[in-house]
């Protein structure tokens, strides 16, 4: 089975209904779903997923979308490791940077985003969702 990480704009895409990036979103999930792939995200990503639902939804109901969110998916832990990784990284934003040590502490090659441009540096696969997608199907 293919495991990839997701970046957290991918994840807001989803859960928030962004338009017009949501359905893409739906499709690249509904592979986990499926039992098709393995989606990884990192436990950064749920609070920032939160302080964006909370924006849409009151603090119960993001927490109940956040629950059904995490049975899609498999948490890898930003670990401290992770943060001085991040820390010492070419990256100029900060939680790509952790994002992108997450990735790589947890031995994933692959990382979907939409922001390919934020990780130039990257040493390990990126891709759009569209074009993981297109090469699933």
């Amino acid at each position: 089975m293919v495991k990839v990480f997701v970046d957290t704009d991918v994840c807001i895409d989803l859960l928030s209904g962004r338009q017009p990036f949501n359905k893409t979103a739906e499709t690249l999930f509904s592979l986990a779903d499926k039992g098709k792939i393995k989606i990884y995200v990192s436990s950064l990503s749920f609070a920032n997923i939160d302080y964006v639902l909370r924006s849409h939804y009151s603090a119960t109901h993001s927490k109940q979308v956040l629950g059904k969110f995490k049975t899609l998916v498999s948490v890898a832990t930003v670990s401290s490791k992770t943060i001085d990784l991040a820390l010492v990284s070419d990256f100029n934003d900060f939680e790509d940077a952790i994002q992108y040590c997450c990735a790589l502490e947890n031995n994933l090659a692959t990382l979907i985003t939409r922001n390919i441009k934020d990780y130039k540096k990257a040493t390990i696969h990126i891709q759009t969702p569209d074009s993981f997608i297109t090469m699933q199907v």
